[in-house]
């Protein structure tokens, strides 16, 4: 097992199963060391996405759980497509958005749900970049959308085109 995969197991955490693209994008693409990942939306048990706007329907609370729910979607697509997280070297950057009432300030609070989850999962990488902003909308109603840019080591997957997830055509 390896090194990563014993802290998941030992923080209690399962990754879902990576989640396919609504449009028409692939969920990550690599150049050189850097595969940038496309964003994500927290998806429910059930695989639905989480509706609604931060500040009326969802307190920051409750969004930083749903920023915590992409950060475990964004670590199930590394998984997939690099076969070991033990091969990411660093979280580079990270880009939440926030769909929010106008008057919200907390982006950087939702967003650590994120960021915290990383930490926990690779405590022993330095911190990485981010940004954190406020939305008037995100597809399909969304609470919350994370990407990131994660710095990898060279594997056996070098080249994981023909593993990419299809479109899944959601309307």
């Amino acid at each position: 097992m390896s090194v990563t995969a014993a802290r998941l197991q030992a923080l209690g955490i399962v990754l879902p199963v990576a989640p396919a693209p609504i449009a028409r994008f692939v969920p990550v693409v690599r150049a050189g060391d850097l595969l940038f990942l496309s964003g994500l939306a927290p998806l429910g048990p059930d695989g639905k996405p989480f509706i609604g706007k931060v500040g009326v329907d969802y307190t920051a609370e409750e969004a930083q759980q749903f920023a915590r729910i992409v950060g475990l979607n964004l670590l199930a697509v590394m998984h997939d497509v690099l076969g070991d997280l033990d091969r990411i070297v660093r979280i580079v950057k990270v880009l939440g958005l926030v769909n929010a009432v106008p008057d919200f300030t907390r982006h950087p609070f939702v967003i650590d749900g994120c960021s915290d989850l990383f930490a926990d999962v690779f405590p022993d990488m330095p911190g990485h970049a981010r940004t954190s902003m406020g939305a008037g909308s995100l597809p399909n109603g969304i609470p919350v959308e994370i990407e990131a840019v994660v710095q990898v080591r060279d594997g056996h997957n070098a080249d994981f085109t023909a593993s990419l997830l299809p479109y899944a055509g959601i309307q």
